[in-house]
């Protein structure tokens, strides 16, 4: 029993100590709490009362902003190494908003105008009054409309009105040239809007003498940044204009889908390499940090996150022979226009491409008529805009890739190849041409050579067929095999589907189809390149270049390489799945394998029709240093025009290149062979005056039936 109450005594006294404790431990902590709360009180004592004067005069003198720092946009080169889109550094002046008063604010625009134009440099003006006389530069409804919005009346004169703006904008001075020069500036301030941090822009490009004096008088211009930025130059003129495309400003239902990547006032590309390839070409912007004070004079700035500039994209083209290419083209155009040939047609545009027939790399891609790039660049001249937009022609379309063409004679490789590959045709037949194809009643059309000499070619084969671009042979062989297989080797060398080439609007043409309205006459049609089948020359381009390597189907491309600006490169996987995401394109393979027979003699049939007397281009290529292998084709289109098209590859036993031309309403494939002459002639380096005469006698062929 003893026991038991000394054991609940040494409970009680130990519970009494550890209360001892806790009570010690909360006295420690509230007198933390106190001192903290006294050193806490003392310092807001020195910053409010001590030094508060201070602080505030420096915090009402001293204001920071965040300005962009815009990426230099990747550079665009042909396959030498050669600049052909570049960015050039360019200072811009830009007014922010600053806590000045109205006085100060106008005293600052009417220095900075009288500055500018003294070095004559425009600043553009939207003010809708000019003086010496006072009158409006817009009129009807939407002057009415612009009355309403600044509570102006109906029958305000073009002077009242402009006083107006001089009370509204509390401008002192009395002199009107002086007032015009600050209501210009004031009003693009209420039209466009500005604050401390979102500039507006009063000049661009402007010269270094104007950024010294702006910097030597920073007290003069409260609120004036000068602020550099990289712009986009283009050095060759209309050199691959098509392909290298061309930036704008952004639109504005594309910056707000895009409001977290771009700014409302960013340059992007708008066709064109240029377009396809914005997100690796624009870079990413960094960021400084801008001190100045209250009246807007900058006391400082650093830099806070550095610009990242954008890729480089090095282009498979090249130059001299991109500059060949269209220098010819025009120059046939012309030709043919002016008569310059046998006969003259009222040609109007047309198109080139080179390839490299092993990797279907475009080594040269002309449209006619084309733009320069650099007419884009700080806004495009009216003049310049109406003839992109009403010129008939459409200059703007790169017929390359987005216009589509019967492709008349051209085809008929397609068509041997589907004869020999089905068991249509053999190699030892001869067809009979008897001039006009008379086995359907309600169709019976005659070959190109009956309609000028009265007679048939007589018995041919395939080869000496594809050598006189015999119609009848390849009626024959279309139907015997039909529709269906014709359009099976077409798809199989990519006619009638996009190529996938890196260039965004690419058409997919269109290959003859059997339908329940087929008729056999319309079979006799596709065989000879005429009726539903459409194609572009980029397409003809693929597929003059697979029968060229031997049958083994190239996939055009105009990227060489892309050049990150860490230095890394762009693996071909990595372009390819960029470039089909883009495009969308699928890559597929239909399993056809095409017999090396088969494709020699196609390769022969072209080779006999450049290189040998009788073929259609004999005439253009028989002093030719190289042998070349190419067929002509003159495909009826609308309003009865005459599409000219001349296809070849060189050298024949090894073949490295082939050549496209098409040219709308060209009368005759063996006038557009000129221009195709032209850029072999360059490729292989040869003197032209040697190897060549300059005035041809073309033999007009007319190979289409109607």
């Amino acid at each position: 029993m003893k026991k038991r109450i000394s054991f609940e005594k040494e409970t009680e006294w130990g519970n009494e100590k550890e209360e001892v404790k806790s009570n010690f431990r909360f006295n420690i902590i509230t007198m933390i709490i106190y001192i903290i709360g006294i050193v806490l009180i003392t310092q807001l004592f020195n910053l409010q009362v001590v030094n508060g004067e201070s602080y505030r005069e420096q915090s009402n003198t001293r204001l920071a902003r965040v300005s962009e720092i815009k990426a230099a946009r990747g550079s665009i080169y042909d396959r030498s190494g050669n600049e052909l889109a570049s960015v050039k550094t360019q200072s811009n002046i830009e007014l922010y908003k600053t806590n000045i008063s109205n006085e100060e604010l106008n005293n600052s625009i009417l220095n900075l105008v009288n500055l500018l134009n003294a070095h004559q440099v425009q600043i553009e003006n939207t003010f809708p009054i000019k003086i010496n006389p006072f009158e409006y530069t817009i009129e009807g409804e939407t002057l009415s409309t612009w009355k309403k919005k600044y509570k102006l009346d109906e029958n305000t004169d073009a002077e009242t009105a402009f006083y107006k703006f001089k009370e509204k904008y509390e401008i002192t001075t009395d002199n009107v040239e002086d007032i015009e020069k600050i209501i210009i500036i004031r009003y693009k301030i209420t039209t466009t809007g500005y604050s401390a941090t979102k500039s507006i822009t009063i000049a661009t490009d402007v010269n270094e003498e104007i950024v010294a004096q702006i910097s030597e008088r920073n007290s003069d211009f409260p609120g004036i940044s000068i602020e550099t930025e990289a712009v986009r130059t283009y050095l060759a003129n209309n050199l691959a204009a098509h392909v290298i495309g061309y930036t704008g400003k952004i639109k504005e239902e594309e910056y707000n889908e895009q409001k977290d990547t771009y700014d409302m006032n960013d340059i992007v590309g708008r066709t064109g390499v240029e377009y396809l390839f914005e997100e690796l070409l624009r870079g990413e912007d960094g960021e400084k940090q801008v001190e100045m004070s209250v009246d807007g004079t900058i006391t400082g700035e650093y830099v806070s996150k550095n610009a990242i500039a954008g890729s480089d994209i090095v282009l498979t083209i090249d130059s001299n022979l991109q500059r060949v290419a269209q220098d010819s083209l025009e120059s046939c155009i012309n030709k043919i226009k002016n008569g310059g040939f046998s006969e003259t047609y009222d040609a109007q545009g047309g198109a080139v491409v080179v390839m490299n027939v092993n990797t279907g790399e475009v080594l040269a891609t002309a449209s006619y008529p084309t733009y320069e790039p650099q007419w884009f660049v700080g806004g495009i001249s009216q003049e310049n805009w109406s003839y992109l937009n009403n010129d008939s022609r459409h200059p703007q379309i790169n017929k390359a890739i987005q216009s589509t063409y019967e492709p008349g004679s051209t085809f008929k490789m397609i068509t041997a190849i589907a004869g020999l590959e089905t068991g249509a045709i053999t190699t030892k037949e001869k067809i009979n041409d008897t001039g006009v194809y008379k086995k359907y009643d309600d169709y019976q059309p005659k070959c190109w050579y009956y309609t000028s000499y009265h007679r048939g070619h007589g018995y041919l084969n395939v080869t000496q067929a594809l050598q006189h671009s015999c119609n009848y042979f390849f009626y024959e062989t279309g139907d015997r095999m039909g529709i269906e297989a014709i359009t099976k080797y077409a798809l199989h060398f990519g006619l009638g589907k996009k190529t996938g080439i890196e260039l965004p609007s690419e058409s997919a043409g269109l290959v003859a189809t059997k339908n329940e309205k087929w008729t056999p006459g319309l079979t006799l049609q596709s065989a000879i390149g005429q009726g539903d089948n459409s194609f572009t020359p980029m397409q003809i381009a693929k597929y003059i270049s697979s029968i060229a390597n031997g049958g083994n189907v190239v996939n055009p491309t105009i990227i060489k390489s892309i050049l990150n600006s860490d230095g890394t490169e762009m693996s071909r996987e990595e372009i390819e799945k960029y470039t089909n995401e883009k495009l969308g394109i699928e890559e597929t393979d239909d399993g056809i394998t095409i017999s090396d027979e088969s494709i020699n003699v196609a390769k022969e049939g072209m080779r006999m029709a450049a290189s040998e007397a009788g073929g259609t281009a004999y005439s253009v290529f028989k002093n030719f240093n190289i042998e070349v292998a190419g067929k002509t084709g003159s495909a009826e289109a609308v309003n009865d025009k005459v599409n000219a098209w001349f296809v070849c590859f060189a050298p024949y036993e090894n073949p490295e290149v082939a050549v496209v031309v098409m040219i709308e309403n060209g009368g005759h494939g063996n006038y557009a062979a000129e221009v195709a002459r032209d850029v072999l002639t360059q490729y292989f380096g040869m003197n032209e005056s040697v190897t060549v005469n300059e005035s041809i006698e073309a033999i007009p062929y007319i190979e289409q039936q109607r």
